[in-house]
């Protein structure tokens, strides 16, 4: 079959996509991924065909580096929606182009509308792979919208769900609907969204693992929680040589490194992190990533890096400190060692509780309160914690165990079998 994955969104939305397409290529079918123009020698390093549907991810976080920081994602999704219909318009037409051949679309929730366009517009099957819980459910609340858990608002989970579902959508009708009129030449999709539709008769795929967050009892059969998508380490790759130099001569460090996180202060950052660092005794791997992690002169027992994959590097980390997308979550978590999170909006603050629900993390820090003292006490804690220690590696091992890609892989064939 010919296979198009809709990969929206940083590296730690697209790097599991390019996961699945991998073991969707392995499986025998032609794969190709859309995403922006980031990432098309990523794509290239795992043999998938690449088209771009948009410009530089990364500017585009840069400019939304203000709302990232007050934490609020439905201010975050108004943000995004103001600039939606230019890029809703683009990637339609590129997206029909480049699916003019394909038997089946697939897609997360950042290409969720586009792709239920373009499946209709050809007339094949779309298939839903999320990386968060998407699905209406009474067992735990939206991942986007969270609520305090107690047994006076767990009648409220399930609401939760269908009311992300509405904001969501709201935010992108207008330019959905320019979409599908100007280029694809469709009716519009339905006032209160196309969640309905998407309901029926086909498949929903989560890419993360069920002993993370088990699939709950009120989910229908055809949702399938399959296990984490991670990105393997390219065969040719070698670490470098200053960053195993520094591996060697030392206890195991911890990592820091906010991912795709934009900071309006990164030194100030550095400054905060270094300093947790040395009040905890530990030494650290920083990742600079576009939170601009930086420091002209680090201490001896600090190492700054660009993007090493996360499943060589986290292994080799006493804990690792992060944002908590769902990705690097994952990573972590399939590494074994502590994870500390310090969530900055949308599901991070959701992935950051699941980590100290299962105890093999502290209490998640908001960015908006993370300070030198309070990130000093959570990486003790996580170096110190031997019986946290313990069920980090046993989680880890586990998912290890899961063969997420594979199961996806199968869902999504035999799927587009029966067309």
């Amino acid at each position: 079959m010919n296979i198009t994955i809709i990969a929206a969104g940083s590296r730690g939305d697209v790097q599991p996509y390019i996961a699945l397409g991998s073991g969707l290529k392995a499986a025998g079918h032609r794969v190709q991924i859309l995403a922006s123009t980031d990432f098309s020698e990523l794509v290239a390093t795992y043999g998938l065909e690449f088209t771009a549907i948009s410009e530089n991810t990364e500017a585009a976080a840069q400019h939304m580096a203000a709302l990232a920081e007050q934490g609020n994602i439905f201010k975050i999704l108004a943000g995004t929606g103001r600039g939606a219909q230019k890029l809703a318009i683009q990637s339609a037409a590129i997206g029909l182009a480049a699916c003019q051949h394909a038997d089946v679309i697939v897609a997360g929730l950042g290409g969720l509308f586009i792709g239920l366009a373009l499946a209709e517009k050809l007339a094949i099957p779309f298939i839903p792979a999320h990386l968060l819980p998407f699905t209406p459910t009474r067992a735990f609340p939206s991942a986007v919208l969270p609520l305090p858990q107690t047994r006076y608002s767990a009648w409220a989970n399930k609401l939760s769900h269908h009311v992300t579902h509405r904001v969501v959508w709201q935010m992108f009708r207008a330019a959905d609907t320019e979409a599908r009129r100007r280029v694809l030449r469709l009716a519009p999709a339905p006032f209160w969204g196309p969640f309905t539709q998407l309901q029926q008769s086909r498949p929903v795929l989560y890419g993360y693992s069920p002993h993370v967050l088990p699939p709950p009892t009120d989910w229908p059969r055809d949702v399938h929680v399959v296990g984490y998508w991670q990105l393997g380490t390219p065969a040719n790759w070698q670490p470098p040589a200053d960053l195993l130099a520094f591996l060697n001569a030392g206890p195991p460090p911890v990592y820091v490194g906010f991912g795709s996180m934009p900071s309006r202060d990164p030194a100030a950052n550095t400054r905060l992190v270094l300093q947790a660092l040395a009040q905890a005794g530990q030494r650290g791997v920083l990742y600079a990533g576009w939170g601009g992690l930086q420091q002209s002169q680090l201490p001896p027992d600090v190492f700054l890096t660009q993007s090493v994959p996360h499943s060589w590097l986290f292994p080799h980390m006493a804990a690792v400190i992060h944002h908590g997308g769902a990705g690097t979550t994952g990573a972590g978590l399939q590494a074994g060692v502590p994870s500390i999170v310090v969530p900055f909006f949308g599901d991070q603050p959701f992935w950051g509780q699941r980590v100290h629900a299962l105890g093999v993390g502290p209490r998640p820090i908001p960015r908006r309160q993370l300070t030198a003292d309070n990130l000093a006490e959570a990486i003790r804690r996580s170096v110190s914690d031997e019986a946290m220690r313990k069920r980090a590696a046993q989680l880890g091992q586990r998912i290890r165990a899961d063969d997420g890609v594979a199961y996806a892989a199968n869902v999504i064939t035999q799927a587009g079998m029966r067309r």
